[in-house]
């Protein structure tokens, strides 16, 4: 563990710039103030959907993989997602943590908190030794997350999610607030749709953050990538991917649109759920 003061020379500069910014920085990993120069807060429900784990992956992956920082709170759902998003695509995260230094919350993420810091991260406190994660240290932790990025990414959120806080202070501090659009009928619709009502920019691709950041991400140097569907074995498991491209279905719905025997989707779903190009989430499956 060790520590950076305020007004010091390493200290983030962007986080210094708001009103409440720590007097102290805890931290653990390798400091390497280029972690700093371009960070993405990412931020949303820890009730995540199927929808929302593919578009954290797929967005953050593709931020992270051209340089951004991706920044979070190392909870559960979109937070873990994200973080484990920006260490596969070979990026840099920075975990923010509503405990002490010495403390990992939630403890059962020690893996993760680890691959984080073996791989070039930083986890960051202001709170020194075991100081318990408290129902106030949350939002307090949300002011970091966003002080430290120049822009802040919202990707699933209830009326009342922690992560609207996240992106209330972001707009405080004068920071860009993106937001990712979600099925009306969602429960952890509504705050994100609130946020887009009040001027939140509607990220449609990861294109839309990255030109805020004045990169080019790898799918746009290379163009548009499409399925190769002649990859994937088997005819009818070829149709079904091609469908579930469009939108999640459930068995029946396939098999009605296909006219096969839904025990023939179910056996073909079950092998194109073991090669992972498609996954299930109350019983709609959804493609990679």
């Amino acid at each position: 563990m060790s520590i950076f003061v305020k007004h010091v020379d390493e200290y983030p500069g962007l986080l210094e710039k708001i009103g409440d910014a720590p007097k102290q920085l805890y931290y653990r990993g390798e400091w390497n103030p280029g972690l700093f120069e371009k960070c993405l807060a990412v931020v949303g429900t820890r009730r995540m959907t199927q929808y929302g784990k593919r578009v954290t992956e797929q967005l953050v992956g593709e931020v992270a993989a051209a340089g951004v920082t991706i920044v979070s709170g190392f909870m559960y759902g979109v937070d873990a997602t994200a973080h484990k998003a920006a260490l596969g695509a070979g990026g840099k995260t920075i975990a923010v943590m509503p405990c002490g230094i010495d403390v990992i919350h939630p403890a059962y993420q020690a893996d993760l908190c680890q691959e984080i810091l073996d791989k070039g991260g930083l986890v960051l406190s202001e709170y020194e030794g075991t100081h318990p994660a408290t129902n106030w240290t949350f939002p307090r932790r949300n002011r970091i997350v966003a002080g430290l990025s120049k822009a802040t990414l919202v990707v699933e959120a209830g009326e009342d999610s922690g992560a609207l806080i996240t992106a209330n202070l972001a707009k405080k501090y004068g920071r860009k607030v993106f937001a990712v659009p979600n099925p009306l009928t969602s429960a952890v619709s509504q705050g994100v749709n609130q946020l887009l009502k009040e001027g939140a920019e509607l990220v449609g691709s990861a294109k839309d953050i990255l030109q805020y950041y004045g990169l080019r991400g790898s799918a746009e140097q290379r163009g548009t990538k499409t399925r190769n569907y002649a990859e994937i074995k088997g005819e009818l498991e070829q149709k079904i991917v091609q469908q579930l491209d469009r939108e999640p279905l459930q068995i029946d719905e396939l098999a009605r649109r296909l006219l096969v025997s839904a025990s023939q989707v179910g056996a073909a779903v079950s092998m194109l759920q073991l090669d992972g190009v498609i996954s299930e989430e109350q019983g709609k499956f959804y493609a990679h």
